[in-house]
């Protein structure tokens, strides 16, 4: 039997609309009639109880602390995957088979290199010009440079634009880099994989050769999968509204990276290296708890409770042991930060203050030192962010585009300015 929900009106009038359920998940009230019907708009700043669109990629249970993409645990992902067979399965549905999947990775390999005259395009930017400024100056302006498949109508149009999006974000991204340094940008090689290629631009110099290190590179391939997609957060919305008007992908993923770069969204990694950086040693973390309990000093434990997830974030694990690999295989077990940072970690999780208030490590706690023990500074930290849910975003896009249901995003607002009044002349007022 079909489910409906009631709606009492201050009339007395009673409507109805069907209830839709998902694969998992809460059941939904379909209120796409509920202007025509009835006059009233709903009202939910931030979107909080709002379903506003049908996806099958990402699945969020914030209370058990359950991520899946397309059905897959993260967990299982980040440990048995790389980076592009998670990029298949987030735009195909499915996990590639080794023929699907050797054919996946030739293909965006063979788009990696970016046009010739975008190297000049750099140039237009101050040298100490933010790296995610530049980045979506730049990823803005690819549709100027690849304007031969830009008709979203077309599948293989928007086939071939995800597949230039995801080989050229990290070669955009190193370049951002280069340039804000003032060495020389390094051109990627098509024989390496998808991690080891980013980490060799970043970081190679033509004055010697660069050796990929399989440890590290496996980190940051896992840390690109902890953050290829997460559901309908707020640059991900931003791209799904910018791509429901018509706009172009390339115009589209510039906007999703613009909204990543606010600090309450893809800055929280940096802001928790700013914090351990600020408490400064382990003798000092008891003085700077007592301080985060005091709701008089004004001081926040960053990287610990997150919006969605309520209990743990599952991601935070997989990290966690990301970050001791990498500390070991770089001889940095007794690295300050990290070393404090197990020290915060262990009171926190302890304290009945941060228990009860069910603030548990999150992915940002570590993520922000395993970059930088990669040699990543802080200001690049969320041009990764942007480079690993550069698919995420293309996937959500897609499905937008696809989906017959798709609308032109046009939110409703409760409006409590001035009631009409009328303009006296200048003189007269």
């Amino acid at each position: 039997m079909d489910k409906k929900a009631s709606l009492t009106l201050p009339d007395g009038k009673t409507l109805e609309f069907p209830v839709m359920s998902g694969t998992i998940g809460p059941d939904v009230v379909d209120i796409r009639t509920l202007y025509g019907k009835s006059g009233y708009f709903t009202y939910d700043p931030g979107f909080l109880s709002t379903a506003s669109c049908n996806s099958t990629i990402t699945y969020i249970d914030g209370d058990a602390g359950v991520l899946l993409y397309r059905g897959y645990p993260i967990e299982q992902l980040a440990q048995h995957c790389d980076f592009l067979e998670v990029c298949y399965l987030l735009l195909n549905g499915e996990l590639p088979s080794p023929a699907q999947k050797k054919d996946f990775d030739g293909i965006v390999m063979r788009h990696t290199m970016v046009h010739d005259q975008l190297n000049r395009f750099f140039t237009g930017f101050r040298r100490d010009a933010h790296p995610m400024a530049v980045m979506v100056g730049v990823v803005g302006a690819l549709s100027a440079f690849y304007h031969d498949a830009l008709d979203i109508s077309d599948p293989h149009h928007r086939t071939v634009s995800a597949f230039r999006l995801i080989a050229k974000l990290p070669t955009i991204v190193a370049m951002a880099y280069k340039y804000n340094i003032g060495q020389p940008f390094v051109y990627p090689r098509n024989d390496l994989s998808y991690s080891a290629n980013f980490m060799r631009m970043m970081f190679a110099v033509p004055s010697e050769d660069y050796v990929v290190n399989p440890v590290l590179v496996r980190a940051l391939d896992r840390i690109f999968i902890l953050h290829a997609d997460h559901e309908q957060n707020a640059s991900t919305s931003t791209v799904r509204l910018s791509g429901s008007s018509g706009a172009n992908p390339f115009a589209c993923i510039a906007a999703g990276i613009a909204c990543l770069w606010g600090p309450a969204h893809g800055g929280a990694n940096e802001a928790c290296l700013q914090m351990l950086e600020e408490i400064g040693d382990v003798s000092k973390v008891g003085e700077f708890i007592r301080k985060v309990k005091d709701k008089n000093a004004g001081v926040r434990l960053m990287g610990f409770g997150h919006r969605v997830y309520k209990n743990h974030d599952p991601r935070a694990k997989l990290m966690r042991e990301t970050c001791h690999e990498v500390l070991g295989e770089l001889g940095l077990a007794n690295d300050r930060l990290f070393k404090l940072a197990i020290a915060l970690e262990k009171i926190a999780l302890e304290d009945d203050y941060f228990v009860s208030r069910k603030l548990y490590p999150n992915v940002d706690f570590y993520s922000g030192i395993v970059q930088r023990a990669l040699g990543i500074p802080v200001s690049m930290f969320t041009c990764i962010f942007s480079l690993a849910r550069t698919v995420g975003w293309i996937a959500q896009w897609q499905e937008m585009i696809s989906d017959p249901e798709y609308k032109i995003g046009r939110p409703r607002q409760l409006y409590k300015g001035a009631a009409r009044r009328e303009v006296k002349p200048i003189a007269q007022r």
